[in-house]
């Protein structure tokens, strides 16, 4: 197995992890967090912030280091197209969740779940709409390192 091969499973298999996480957040957890009573859903929210702050770039950062080194190792080969791709869907991932939902995450902090700050909802609903967009991204660059993987693996 060449250095490429190994980057390339280690892309695949971190993009897949950062896809399923991002989708059970957006598709499993946002209606039940949705649910409960304002207090209930505070105290979840800052939970999970504080867990998933730490999961979510242990496997985002070495996703995006073995798509970017793969793709420069592997250059003009086989996948090239779906492997920029797959780079481009991460790197617009990461502009997200730092210019949109890690403010709001931070701000989540902040708030008294006894006395929730004005308008927290609709900071909430903002964290959503954005991590719409994110867990689609996420998705998308899974399904692209996929292609590239299928077509390097059969020669294509």
């Amino acid at each position: 197995m060449s250095a490429g091969d190994a980057l390339g499973l280690i892309s695949l298999f971190g993009a897949g992890m950062l896809a399923g996480e991002e989708f059970v957040i957006r598709y499993g957890v946002r209606g039940p967090l949705a649910s409960l009573d304002d207090r209930a859903h505070i105290r979840m929210r800052q939970a999970l912030i504080r867990t998933l702050r730490v999961l979510v770039p242990a496997i985002y950062l070495p996703t995006l280091l073995s798509a970017v080194a793969v793709t420069i190792l592997d250059g003009a080969g086989r996948g090239v197209v779906f492997r920029c791709g797959a780079v481009l869907a991460l790197l617009a991932w990461i502009a997200i969740t730092l210019g949109g939902t890690v403010p709001i995450n931070e701000a989540a902090f902040d708030w008294d779940p006894d006395a929730p700050p004005p308008g927290w909802q609709a900071q909430v609903d903002r964290w959503e709409r954005l991590n719409s967009v994110r867990a689609w991204l996420a998705v998308g660059a899974f399904a692209l390192l996929l292609a590239a993987m299928a077509l390097h693996a059969t020669g294509a």
